[in-house]
């Protein structure tokens, strides 16, 4: 062999046909399609030559749907542009979004889905998945502050065939989770818990986070000045996680052994020290740019910021830190291995980076160098091995698949047969995986870690706690202004109608923040979905999108970030469409949030906004066997008016506690305010609507909030609330809830009856 080139290895691709083409791609582990293969052909022939390995993988990188969201970004960018305010710093831009907290800080926002290699190996998918969202805010230059989860899964109790249980996999998961946000340091303080059978075999794992910063402090995920080192740190590189992007681009085809190589490996151990030495490094002024290794590992990461930054790099992979030896070029061009960063800094600087990251134990290589030019040039111990333009590489092919949107059904009234026992079904009810507490799960977390949570996923008295609205955060050491956090979708809705479906799930995020007197201020969404080649999913992630993009027109909300999960499948069988919704709001003041919960006995409540009768998307219906063709439409003017009234209700001090009605509807609410203080409740629901009992209790949906109010304040209240539907429920009072409708005693039950079994729903799944 010719010592000149030992390490080129050149693919012949010029000639071959569509089946062999194929079969090359299926060698490699490519995952193109033959269109793709036929540009990729075609743009070697004008270069009058074959590819080497590694620009065959590069390509398969950067064209797979995780990195260039080749199905989705033409709508994406046709119903979510311009959606930035003045507070909004950087929007769809950079690894993150950054959004203005106060005069000196900014905060960092973003969320990302780690679904098949969860689905595949669920303690170390889920890990990695936290893994990954942390140095996404880091590469801002941001400290992360908090987490945010929002699971979905399989039916516990049902049999899963030819693959992992759902308990071993939701178990593995909330481990995972657990473990990493706990060994790194950083409190996970929100999120949501939901199952369906479409999620067996493929559950979803949304991950968020929201980090904090000085605003000289940030960094770009793009690199403009010439002459710069570009520098690895933080572990190693290794064969784990190789052909992450490729696995996560299309849909499941069983536990194999080429899946199982696509998991990477986190270290939580070496990321806490990364995180402090790469902070401090930013902070010292020795970073010009920087981003993360994730999807597509360097392949992805290296590309990116040069080209997002108008230059190019030579770079040997030679220098790069290798778990084990025998590595070949491709393998350190597109491993995806975890805790590491791409730095790049002036070559006046390197000592003094050294220095510090020999302080923090971090290991680092210097890797590369920026240069001139349009074409990105990889060598390994000298050789060239890579020569691409980057603008090809990095752009993607972009496709408008076809798609069959929703239409709108008639309103259709469901009559559900009522309990004749309404004390025996509600314990059953609240006490089932769908509607019980996420205790088991959110009490593995620590959630109060860095001292700055004032609300976590649970608030009350000691030993009465129920859910929060929202979790509330106070970032700044010398200041009480605080963040409102909250993430979920509504996708039982979004399944009937992805448009309406999807305005649900906003209204219910903005509807959290509001509750806890906290002001929406921006937007990620999470978009989980199946086989984008199915026009009817097409659909569903048309209108979705569609949707969002209308809400935050409607309520002056940036969009600062996001995230789009495709192939979702299980057996051939696509996901229940899921965009998950993570919202930020600001409290000026977090002394001064609204409880969620009754604080104590001989206070009116009142339920404020139209009533919702239509049980379609309910959890209710769920836990009958039962399904909805049919939401109630959202009507967003009857929101702003709401929101108007309850602030400004809220700063006079009048509403003393409020919960939103969402899942599990009116009776749940209720419930949860009860359980927060072990204070019962005497509620008429007779002028609640017109409906039978059930359709009062258990519809979902609207923009309806219950609120507690001290009865000399009954008259201001009245007044305020003029021209908003609103209806007087009852009285706080004793250890009971009771209710009555039409004159007859429906629901007679102590709190601790129902409190009790509802804490405990999940303990036996976890």
């Amino acid at each position: 062999m010719d010592t000149k080139t030992r390490f080129r290895k050149s693919v012949g691709i010029i000639g071959l046909d569509s089946s062999q083409l194929k079969k090359l791609s299926d060698e490699m582990g490519l995952g193109l399609s033959q269109d793709e293969l036929h540009m990729l052909q075609s743009y070697f022939q004008d270069l009058h030559r074959d590819p080497t390995d590694i620009e065959l993988q590069a390509m398969a990188q950067a064209w797979s749907e995780h990195c260039c969201y080749k199905s989705s970004k033409f709508y994406l960018k046709k119903y979510l542009s311009g959606l930035k305010t003045p507070y909004t710093i950087l929007a769809m831009e950079d690894d993150a979004g950054v959004v203005e907290f106060d005069s000196d800080h900014s905060y960092v926002v973003k969320m990302e889905s780690h679904n098949h290699p969860s689905a595949v190996e669920p303690y170390g998918g889920a890990a990695t998945g936290v893994g990954g969202i942390l140095r996404d805010v880091l590469c801002m230059g941001a400290q992360p502050v908090a987490l945010v989860d929002s699971l979905y899964f399989g039916k516990p109790d049902e049999p899963v065939k030819g693959g992992l249980s759902t308990r071993y996999i939701m178990n593995g998961i909330v481990s995972g989770i657990r473990d990493y946000g706990n060994r790194v340091g950083i409190p996970t303080v929100a999120g949501s818990i939901d199952f369906d059978g479409s999620f067996s075999g493929i559950p979803l794992v949304n991950v968020g986070c929201v980090g904090i910063m000085k605003k000289e402090n940030l960094s770009r995920s793009r690199i403009s000045k010439i002459g710069d080192l570009l520098v690895l740190a933080g572990g190693r590189t290794g064969r784990d996680g190789i052909h992450g992007v490729n696995f996560a681009s299309k849909s499941m085809s069983g536990n194999t052994e080429e899946s199982k190589r696509a998991i990477q490996l986190g270290n939580p151990i070496i990321k806490e020290p990364l995180i402090h030495a790469v902070l401090e490094a930013n902070e010292a002024g020795l970073i010009d740019g920087m981003k993360d290794l994730g999807g597509g590992g360097l392949s992805s990461s290296a590309g990116e910021i040069c080209f997002a930054g108008g230059t190019s790099a030579e770079i040997d992979l030679a220098n790069v830190i290798l778990k084990e030896d025998s590595m070949e070029p491709w393998e350190i061009w597109v491993s995806e291995s975890q805790e590491r960063m791409l730095l790049a800094i002036d070559p006046s600087n390197l000592q003094k980076l050294k220095k510090i990251f020999e302080l923090w134990d971090v290991e680092y290589s210097v890797i590369g160098t920026v240069k001139e030019g349009e074409n990105l040039i990889l060598k390994f111990h000298g050789e060239e091995i890579l020569n691409l333009d980057l603008s090809f590489l990095t752009s993607g092919p972009m496709y408008c698949r076809n798609f069959i949107e929703n239409k709108v059904k008639a309103n259709q009234y469901l009559m559900p047969p009522e309990p004749s026992d309404l004390n025996e079904f509600v314990v059953k009810f609240m006490s089932s995986y769908l509607n019980s507490s996420r205790f088991p799960v959110t009490r593995q977390y620590d959630h109060t870690v860095r001292g700055n949570t004032v609300v976590g996923p649970e608030q009350g008295y000691p030993n009465h706690e129920t859910h929060s609205d929202c979790a509330i955060i106070k970032p700044v050491h010398t200041s009480f202004r605080g963040l409102g956090i909250t993430s979920g979708s509504l996708n039982r809705m979004v399944k009937i109608d992805p448009y309406n479906g999807t305005l649900h799930t906003m209204c219910e995020a903005y509807r959290n923040l509001v509750a806890a007197r906290v002001r929406p201020h921006a937007v990620v969404d999470s978009l989980n979905f199946g086989n984008p080649e199915e026009p009817e999913v097409m659909g569903q992630l048309v209108s979705s999108v569609r949707a969002i993009g209308d809400f935050c027109r409607r309520f002056s909300l940036p969009i600062v970030a996001g995230n789009v999960s495709l192939y979702n499948q299980s057996a051939h069988k696509n996901i229940k469409p899921t965009p998950t919704i993570m919202m930020t709001g600001i409290i000026d003041d977090v002394r001064n949030y609204v409880p969620s919960f009754f604080t104590s006995e001989g206070k009116d409540i009142y339920v404020i906004g139209e009533p919702q009768t239509n049980l379609g998307g309910s959890v209710y219906l769920e836990f009958l066997g039962m399904e909805g063709q049919s939401i109630a439409p959202l009507d967003l003017k009857e929101l702003e008016k709401i929101t108007y009234v309850l602030e400004k209700i809220q700063d006079s001090g009048i509403v003393e506690a409020c919960h939103d009605i969402s899942q599990g509807g009116l009776f749940s609410s209720i419930c949860e305010m009860s359980f927060g203080n072990r204070i019962g409740v005497k509620a008429d629901i007779s002028w609640v609507s017109g409906e039978r009992t059930v359709h009062k209790l258990f519809a979902e949906g609207g923009n309806r909030f219950i609120v507690q109010i001290d009865r000399k304040n009954e008259e201001q209240f009245l007044k305020e609330v003029e021209g908003i539907h609103h209806t007087f429920l009852g009285t706080t009072d004793g250890d009971r809830i009771i209710i009555t409708d039409d004159g007859r005693e429906r629901i007679n039950i102590e709190i601790e009856k129902i409190m009790v079994p509802w804490e405990k729903g999940l303990e036996e799944y976890f």
